[in-house]
């Protein structure tokens, strides 16, 4: 609650009267005095009276791709019984604010309102929740409060249509690919059993020592397995323009493309980030199968951002270690390329290794560390190199 200038001129003045009256024995001067303060203290009971409010948001989409159109209706419903609401009240949709009419609102009435969200940017955009100010007739105290939660708007990167998706070593038995090897299930893991499980893979010795069913979990080897790393260090793209790396925008898109064109593919995709997600804000997990859908690849693009945590070398170590598929695309700024070195040693652990570099002033030495490098300004640019590599 706070009071305004006018609230604060009223108060002294109550002070000065009443002290004034009581000093000169003046009851003219007392009585305006107590008149005063009595209309600042009705000030702040009319103010502090809690209006019921329900308020019920709903995007239209909640999931878009960058520059495509997002609308959010807000409803805000009257629950008093007694009183009409007259209030000013305000939304809150990424750094704006929207204005909501809710003038003489009846009882039992409500008010819709619908506005744009802006989706000019990649991003999460809050939206919400609705700020109320009220105030007392005469304009001496003002309290402000929040009604309803807040809702995300996720802003995609823009996915651009990509032709060829690298198989790597691995070939799908399905006839996705010509002239494809045999395959082969690999094993895994070893886990409880559950009701369900096929008795033929339990594993008997195993489940004999723990004294507890235990059955194998397999992998299929035949599926290539792609692995998608985005630096996401603020040293790799140092070029800002507005406050924004363009670089790690069209990175971002770049990432979102190749994810796309795998799942399309039903490929096996896993997008991990340099930077520990934790540091990045990004939400925690990361495994192959994920979908498109909400808590996806997609949603952990729209939330990522530049950090000055992690290196290359220390993202390159852990993929060496867990060897997460045979395909594994780099997505770097400008400032990435003198890590390469650290990328090129993973040959030996991935059979097909791509590397694309966004926003560089010269291009990539050709054969630099031995990788396939695809320098491109932005994402389309990007998307075109890509469908016209030769060799994964």
């Amino acid at each position: 609650m706070g009071i305004t200038a006018r609230g604060v001129g009223l108060l002294v003045a109550a002070v000065l009267l009443l002290g004034a009256g009581f000093h000169f024995a003046y009851p003219e001067l007392t009585l305006l005095g107590a008149a005063a303060g009595t209309a600042l203290a009705v000030a702040v009971v009319t103010a502090a009276r809690r209006p019921r409010l329900q308020v019920h948001r709903q995007a239209d989409p909640d999931r878009v791709a960058r520059g495509e159109p997002a609308t959010m209706t807000l409803t805000v419903r009257n629950a008093g019984r007694l009183r009409a609401a007259s209030l000013l009240a305000t939304d809150r949709c990424g750094d704006r604010m929207v204005p909501v009419p809710v003038l003489r609102l009846r009882p039992g009435a409500d008010t819709t309102v619908s506005y744009d969200v802006p989706t000019t940017r990649r991003g999460v955009v809050p939206v919400g929740p609705l700020r109320v100010i009220r105030r007392d007739p005469l304009g001496l105290v003002v309290l402000a409060r929040s009604y309803g939660g807040s809702v995300p708007v996720w802003v995609h990167p823009r996915i651009h249509p990509l032709t060829a998706v690298p198989t790597g070593a691995g070939r799908s038995l399905d006839g996705r690919v010509d002239a494809v090897p045999h395959g082969s299930i690999t094993f895994d893991s070893l886990r409880e059993y559950v009701v369900g499980d096929e008795l033929r893979r339990v594993h008997w010795r195993t489940s004999a020592r723990v004294g507890e069913l235990m059955v194998r979990e397999n992998v299929d080897t035949s599926l290539p397995r792609i692995v998608v790393l985005l630096d996401n260090r603020a040293a790799a793209h140092p070029d800002r323009v507005d406050g924004v790396a363009e670089s790690f925008e069209s990175a971002c898109e770049a990432a979102a493309s190749v994810v796309t064109a795998a799942v399309r593919e039903d490929l096996p995709v896993v997008l991990l980030f340099v930077a520990a997600e934790e540091a990045s804000g990004g939400p925690d997990g990361a495994a192959f199968g994920e979908g498109l859908g909400a808590g996806g690849p997609l949603d952990r693009l729209a939330a990522v951002s530049l950090t000055g945590e992690g290196t290359l070398e220390a993202a390159a170590t852990r993929l060496r270690r867990d060897r997460l598929g045979d395909t594994l695309v780099v997505l770097t700024g400008p400032g990435g390329r003198d890590d390469l070195g650290h990328v090129g040693a993973l040959r030996g652990a991935y059979p097909s290794v791509v590397v694309g570099v966004f926003g560089a002033v010269e291009p990539t030495p050709p054969g630099a560390a031995g990788l396939v490098v695809v320098d491109a300004a932005d994402g389309a640019a990007f998307a075109a190199e890509w469908d016209g590599v030769r060799r994964w």
